[in-house]
């Protein structure tokens, strides 16, 4: 690694305080930035997202993607982690922070909008900065596209109904918009790139150099999505810090959780680290973007389900660095 990628965790704690900074003392150009959007994506965080997800499709073989489902037990864990545990482990984590441990702390009317919040990020898992954490961990990358492919069309179906049984509110309206454009900038785009970038070279030997040359735009590309995702809830932070940290409680120790759960299931299992690392951060990670997206067609822009799926993205990039570290520290463990 170079000295630039070893002090990455440096790197996103300077861009999380630039971009506090940058929220306070700039608003204009901040708000800017939030008003590039459609369907709730951002465009300038897409383009972001495209330099950590590009450098990575570029290792995608086509040829070999037959050859992963030789190993189904990494994506078995993936799909139950996701679809069976992850959503009800976050409702019950909810229900007992804001309805017990912090009743006192929160008037019961916010208590049940935070509660909201975190169930609708808690059942969208990740499909972008999966890729992300991957390529730091040096995941297997026609196993990842495979992971996140398959989730991607498991929560075409399950998405909605597993929102609507844990909030008990039968007309869910999914913005079919965010979540299929989502799949398409990150997904499908990068790849088709990836594949004719990889075409082009030919080689194995000028795939690696190009990689490798290209590396240091995905961790840029971090670093800036982080400063202005910082940037863009600045104020909020500022203001209502004790609220912030007391949605974080649960969201932490969700995460945490949910990654040990795969992660010792992997080991278990032995599935190979490559494979292993990418199926338990897929399963911590989240895909804010819908969650905010929803929480803001139910419940309204200022609500306190919205402001919870936004604490979600906040937290998310600290956590999943550390989590790649220990991964990366574990890597051995694995046969």
């Amino acid at each position: 690694m170079s000295t630039f990628e070893r002090y990455l965790t440096l790197w996103v704690a300077l861009a999380m305080i630039a971009g506090i900074a940058l929220g306070n003392t700039i608003p204009g150009l901040v708000n800017a930035i939030a008003a590039a959007e459609v369907a709730r994506v951002n465009l300038v965080v897409a383009v972001l997202i495209w330099a950590m997800v590009y450098p990575m499709m570029v290792g995608v073989d086509p040829s070999s993607l037959r050859d992963v489902l030789r190993q189904p037990r990494g994506l078995g864990i993936t799909l139950a982690i996701n679809w069976l545990i992850k959503p009800f482990t976050m409702a019950a984590l909810a229900v007992l922070f804001f309805e017990g441990i912090f009743a006192d702390l929160i008037a019961p009317a916010d208590a049940q909008q935070y509660i909201a919040g975190l169930i609708l990020l808690g059942a969208a898992p990740c499909t972008a900065m999966v890729f992300v954490w991957s390529q730091l961990t040096r995941g297997d990358e026609n196993y990842t596209l495979l992971q996140v492919s398959v989730n991607d069309v498991v929560m075409v179906f399950a998405f909605a109904p597993i929102v609507a049984f844990l909030l008990g509110v039968t007309d869910i309206t999914v913005p079919w918009q965010t979540l299929l454009l989502s799949v398409l900038l990150f997904v499908a785009l990068p790849l088709a790139a990836g594949i004719w970038t990889r075409r082009r070279l030919a080689s194995e030997a000028r795939i690696a150099a190009f990689q490798a040359r290209v590396k240091p735009w995905s961790v840029i590309g971090l670093i800036a999505t982080v400063m202005i995702l910082f940037g863009l809830q600045g104020q909020v932070i500022l203001d209502r810090p004790m609220v912030i940290g007391l949605i974080a409680v649960p969201i932490l120790v969700q995460s945490y959780g949910i990654f040990v759960l795969a992660y010792a299931a992997a080991w278990l299992l032995r599935v190979p680290h490559r494979i292993a690392a990418p199926c338990a951060l897929i399963g911590t990670s989240n895909f804010f973007e819908l969650a905010v997206a929803v929480a803001i067609s139910l419940f309204g822009l200022n609500s306190g389900a919205a402001l919870a799926t936004v604490v979600g993205v906040l937290v998310e990039v600290p956590v999943m660095l550390s989590l790649v570290a220990f991964a990366n520290r574990t890597r051995t463990r694995f046969a």
